[in-house]
């Protein structure tokens, strides 16, 4: 009698499995769901440098063939900067 099948009723381990099988499948649509909202998220984010695809071309390069008034000033300033926070003096 202790083995006699039992029609109709699923044994501990046949349930067992049952319930593994939902849970399993519950965590990879949870995990699909979650990765599906990281990868929204991600697009909206601006990139980060090194991420982002530049052409590595100057939309108009001829303007860097003859530095203005402005710039060589600024750069003026930047040597004299960069040689007093060495120590230096510059001199043109």
């Amino acid at each position: 009698m202790l083995n006699c099948p039992r029609s109709g009723m699923a044994d501990t381990t046949e349930l067992g499995t049952y319930a593994m099988i939902v849970i399993t499948l519950g965590l990879i649509l949870y995990i699909w769901r979650l990765r599906n909202k990281n990868l929204a998220l991600i697009q909206d984010e601006p990139a980060i440098a090194g991420q982002d695809e530049l052409s590595g071309t100057a939309i108009n390069p001829s303007q860097f063939d003859e530095p203005d008034d402005d710039a060589l000033d600024e750069m003026q300033d930047l040597l004299e900067q960069a040689a007093e926070s060495q120590g230096l003096t510059y001199e043109e």
